[in-house]
């Protein structure tokens, strides 16, 4: 409601004139301005006898509060268009207008225990109970569904959980941005990491924006890229580095190619086809590693081995975990199709080395995804300017042009 009244204040240049529209008292908007400014430690307005004019800080405020409120009142048109109804004419959900309701709310959809909630935010379960029956009368609709396995969100739950996640998320991020227009740099950064970009790439980019600017925390997941681009969409990850996707129907989605890769075979040095002719009766003995099923990087595979006349080799193990696949290589007869750059201590030190097999049309494009339109946090917008840098000084130091990297330095 502070938020509300802020954003009314500066779209009518005035605290009565932003009362009317509000229907709500002079002092009561002015005394919600005053509570959100505290509350925040700046000062938002400059009173002026022809108005309230924003300082500095209240310009840097106004982006996220409006985003904030944007993707509140999206939740009513997404209801109705649930019931079938047309998504138009919808009250603002002042229902919604409340922090801790919408906590207690995420808070459910994820725990699915109310007792747990209660013990997390410091509530009463009276109170969780409560913040949860306003919101289901203001949405006129059961949000959450007793089951034997906890209270899970209902179809309309899962409808309007993103917009709630993007909106809290949204709201965590004006501390920083405030703190970055005092040129102080902190907050958290929160990264969706693949494993193409796990090795080198993102640790040294991290090693990089953190002796920068020390205030700042990185948390990375590395989650499955469908779960990954859930969280983005909510709003609970900034972007994800990685290979890129190419699918073109995601709308909300944007990828920016930072270099592009070729596959390659590895094996350990003593390995038997590190000196024998990889033949197709070779390759097909060959006890395989390779990417799960389904995967870009396994369907390049496939597409590679195809193109060659070899029928794509049957996998011993399937995984994307690196750290099993180093494993695998290093202590068994196996053979791997991975990026170079993955393993490429191993193979600078000798414990791997490089299968005289080229593998091509295995390239992909690594890069970050992010949700579309989405307003970075100033952490975050560093971590991806830390991440450009890393892949461009790879490039300049092999002498490649935009979008290559070397397999290994």
């Amino acid at each position: 409601m502070q938020i509300r009244a802020f954003i009314q204040v500066v779209e009518q240049g005035s605290v009565s004139r932003a009362a009317d529209e509000l229907f709500r008292t002079q002092s009561a908007v002015t005394r919600a301005i005053r509570d959100l400014e505290l509350r925040l430690a700046v000062p938002l307005f400059e009173r002026h006898a022809g108005g309230m004019m924003l300082t500095d800080f209240g310009k840097c405020v106004l982006p996220r509060a409006r985003r904030a409120l944007a993707e509140l009142h999206q939740v009513p048109l997404r209801l109705a268009r649930l019931r079938g109804r047309p998504a138009h004419g919808e009250a603002e959900p002042l229902w919604l207008f409340n922090v801790r309701r919408l906590q207690i709310f995420i808070t459910l959809c994820q725990t699915r225990h109310m007792q747990t909630v209660a013990a997390q935010l410091g509530l009463s379960q009276p109170a969780v109970s409560a913040a949860l029956k306003v919101l289901e009368n203001g949405a006129g609709l059961a949000l959450l569904e007793r089951t034997p396995y906890g209270m899970m969100p209902s179809l309309a739950g899962r409808e309007m959980e993103p917009n709630i996640r993007r909106a809290l998320n949204e709201l965590g991020h004006i501390p920083a941005d405030i703190a970055a227009r005092r040129g102080v740099l902190a907050g958290t950064v929160r990264i969706g990491a693949l494993p193409l970009g796990r090795t080198r790439l993102l640790p040294q980019a991290i090693i990089r924006l953190t002796a920068r600017y020390p205030a700042v925390r990185v948390i990375t997941n590395e989650s499955a890229f469908g779960a990954l681009a859930a969280e983005m969409r909510a709003g609970d990850i900034d972007f994800i580095f990685g290979a890129l996707r190419n699918s073109n129907d995601a709308a909300d989605i944007t990828r920016e190619t930072l270099f592009r890769e070729e596959m390659v075979l590895l094996a350990r040095r003593d390995h038997p086809l590190a000196t024998q002719p990889l033949c197709a009766d070779n390759l097909r003995r060959a006890r395989w590693v390779l990417p799960r099923a389904a995967t870009p990087a396994r369907h390049l595979l496939d597409g590679c081995f195809r193109a060659m006349g070899i029928p794509a080799p049957e996998p011993v193990v399937e995984s994307g975990d690196l750290a099993l696949v180093r494993g695998l290589l290093l202590h068994s007869e196996m053979v791997a199709a991975v990026s170079a750059h993955q393993l490429e201590h191993e193979l600078a030190s000798g414990e791997l080395v490089v299968l005289p097999l080229a593998l091509p049309d295995t390239g992909r494009d690594i890069g970050l995804t992010c949700r579309t339109g989405c307003l970075h946090s100033p952490a975050a917008q560093a971590m991806i300017d830390c991440l450009r840098e890393v892949c461009a000084e790879g490039r300049h130091q092999a002498g490649l042009p935009a979008g290559a990297l070397p397999a290994t330095e």
